[in-house]
């Protein structure tokens, strides 16, 4: 909860708040006796039970036992419309038959086989030909390490040092930017930090940096930040400034790759000079990817002297490579993208155009498939325009829902899947109507729905 009450919206009785969120904690504890017992239990030889911390959130995290479609099942029977699509990499629900049957049958031709397979460089091949701007791309594991092979390659071959991100920005658990600074954990790279969306002053910074400036690394829209979408004229600026003082652009599209069949930079039409991938592209197995011009890449050809090394166990392994190469070119369709994010769009509207009408001061930002639920009335621009949102408030937001059947990200995240249909979207749309009474007693707002 929020240590001040007049954080974020100004609540006339705070009070009323609090025993909101009170009641919905211990509805919470009451309902999940299981899942309680299970947290116990890890908590005896994981640190706070927890080996992700994003999942963790008080007074203790669901443990879930099964997925279907878009629907989860918790260890005391719940079952919850999944809305969260594990944090954008579950795109494809949670039992996609083409995906299934070609894990199984990459199964059966044996695993961990230690050598190259026929389809590391078919799911490559799809790759390149979704995103123009990668002419060549190698596997990793994560979008984390995605990011940090890029930052890597740029500098190796800018031979310039530092790193040009954005205060906010999430790059993986290793390259966290928030407050002004970065996480304790964060690689040791020499990092310059500018406002996002800060068209002048970012421009300024670019220019400062000059000789010494191996690549600016942006995510098209910040994901963890609150899905805020970067303006169009900022990034191209990026794109010029960068090419201007012979530095690299990489664009971090983990999470916005899925807007359309070619990412956020096709919709742009921005050309990176590197591209950061992760998240569903692998078929919801563990997967990251980099790549672009193939000058750069090339610098990694084991074939050429002097070469870049990069190991990996599970580059290629196979259970990745045979669900990637089925969800590009039998279930992520660039038909599908279209769709999905056709839908999201038209949920995010349906819910601002809720807000209006039941005077919650809530937005939803994003664009496509990916939504960010704020205690808000304003648009944020920045992740500083979020600041001032009471977290309080998404608290008795995310347990509300939870009660009601509805699994999103405690910080407001949804990203919906292939499976989420009309009657899924209507079922939420429902909730949050009629949970709107509730919270606007509890933000001590005295407004009258519109008919």
């Amino acid at each position: 909860m929020s240590s001040d009450p007049t954080a974020g919206h100004k609540i006339p009785n705070y009070s009323a708040l609090e025993e909101a969120l009170v009641d919905a904690r211990q509805g919470f504890i009451d309902r999940n006796p299981e899942s309680l017992k299970l947290h116990g239990r890890a908590s005896q030889f994981l640190p706070g039970g927890n080996t992700r911390t994003v999942l963790y959130y008080d007074p203790f995290p669901l443990t879930f036992v099964s997925g279907e479609g878009c629907r989860l099942e918790d260890a005391d029977g719940h079952r919850y419309v999944d809305f969260l699509g594990e944090f954008t990499a579950g795109i494809f629900g949670h039992s996609d038959p083409v995906i299934r049957q070609a894990v199984v049958g990459a199964m059966g031709n044996g695993i961990n086989l230690g050598g190259h397979g026929p389809l590391e460089a078919r799911l490559a091949d799809l790759v390149c030909s979704r995103f123009p701007s990668i002419e060549r791309v190698r596997f990793a594991n994560s979008g984390t390490e995605a990011n940090l092979l890029a930052i890597a390659l740029a500098k190796a071959f800018t031979r310039r040092d530092k790193i040009l991100v954005f205060d906010g920005a999430y790059h993986g658990s290793l390259l966290t930017f928030g407050g002004g600074a970065g996480s304790p954990v964060n690689v040791p790279h020499h990092f310059v930090i500018a406002p996002f969306n800060g068209f002048e002053e970012t421009q300024k910074l670019i220019r400062q940096q000059g000789d010494d400036l191996a690549a600016v690394l942006v995510e098209p829209m910040q994901g963890s930040a609150g899905c805020i979408p970067g303006d169009p004229e900022f990034l191209s600026m990026l794109r010029s400034e960068t090419s201007a003082t012979g530095s690299l652009l990489i664009f971090d599209e983990v999470m916005t790759s899925r807007l359309a069949a070619g990412g956020r930079q096709q919709q742009l039409d921005i050309r990176p000079d590197l591209t950061t991938l992760g998240k569903y592209i692998g078929g919801g197995m563990s997967f990251g990817a980099f790549g672009g011009r193939s000058d750069i890449m090339d610098l990694f050809d084991p074939a050429r002297p002097g070469a870049l090394p990069h190991a990996g166990t599970f580059n290629n392994n196979v259970l990745t490579m045979a669900a990637g190469v089925a969800a590009l070119s039998e279930v992520y369709t660039p038909e599908a993208a279209q769709a999905l994010n056709a839908r999201g769009d038209a949920l995010r509207e349906a819910l601002n155009r809720l807000f209006r009408e039941t005077g919650l001061p809530f937005v939803a930002t994003g664009l496509g498939s990916l939504i960010g639920l704020h205690p808000t009335p304003d648009t944020p621009n920045s992740p500083a325009d979020l600041e001032a949102c009471d977290p309080a408030i998404r608290e008795l937001v995310f347990l509300d829902l939870l009660e009601d059947g509805v699994y999103l990200a405690r910080r407001g995240l949804i990203a919906l899947s292939l499976p989420i249909g009309d009657a899924e979207v209507d079922m939420f749309l429902d909730v949050m109507r009629a949970r709107s009474t509730r919270w606007r007693d509890a933000l001590g707002i005295e407004t009258t729905i519109a008919p």
